[in-house]
């Protein structure tokens, strides 16, 4: 009796279809590691353009800056840039958020809780570091404010107005404690930002009368003592 043979297309995946279905899902976790991968070059990518686009924004003002000279600073081509960011005003107040953010952040760890000259001592420190370590980041939120803030009046009536409202309660709380002496919260965070922010926006005017800036560590140490010095002096309780 003869023997019959199997249909071709059958015999082939019966003898050749041997992997395990454990080893076919791996094309799967590949897949997820390659949009791991893009989205960290996204976001990469979107960093780039941003740091960029601080550093000419701070030195030239939202109207002396142009898209293209951004996009070669980040060494992008202009098409690239624009599938971040539609326009060169939507761009510039995504800096300003990421300023806003970065600066406001020393000022969102008081609480009650805290010894005060602890709070404060702290916060001077954290603020001279971003003084140092972002002048043009701060330079670009002064620049915006001299001219009113066009761009970024709403982040400031809701975000800013609110923080600084949270945190003016919790100076209240110290002074009514007895732990401050007598202050106007307002005043108090409006100093701390003058004389911390001054050592970014008049960084020339610094390293001109003192011969240093910053960046220059036995002076940055000195800096943080001395306005800590100052600021603690006139608001503990005597």
């Amino acid at each position: 009796m003869p023997k019959i043979k199997a249909p071709k297309a059958l015999a082939t995946a019966s003898t050749t279809d041997k992997t395990p279905p454990r080893k076919r899902a791996k094309p799967a976790v590949r897949s997820a590691s390659a949009v791991s991968r893009r989205l960290r070059q996204i976001e990469d990518k979107r960093s780039a353009i941003l740091g960029a686009a601080l550093g000419l924004f701070s030195r030239f003002g939202l109207h002396g800056t142009s898209i293209d000279q951004v996009a070669a600073r980040a060494d992008v081509s202009k098409s690239n840039l624009l599938y971040y960011f539609a326009n060169k005003e939507e761009l510039y107040v995504n800096v300003l958020r990421d300023l806003l953010a970065v600066w406001l952040e020393p000022l969102r760890g008081f609480s009650a809780e805290q010894d005060p000259s602890q709070a404060i001592g702290d916060y001077i420190r954290r603020k001279l570091v971003i003084s140092r370590d972002r002048p043009d980041a701060s330079r670009l939120f002064c620049l915006e404010m001299i001219q009113g803030a066009p761009l970024l009046r709403d982040e400031l009536d809701r975000e800013l107005r609110t923080l600084v409202e949270r945190k003016s309660e919790v100076i209240r709380a110290w002074v009514d404690a007895g732990k401050l002496a007598p202050v106007d919260p307002h005043h108090l965070i409006f100093a701390l930002w003058a004389i911390t922010q001054h050592y970014a926006d008049f960084g020339v005017q610094v390293q001109a009368l003192s011969g240093h800036t910053l960046d220059d560590a036995a002076f940055f140490e000195q800096t943080v003592q001395s306005v800590q010095r100052i600021v603690l002096q006139g608001i503990t309780v005597r």
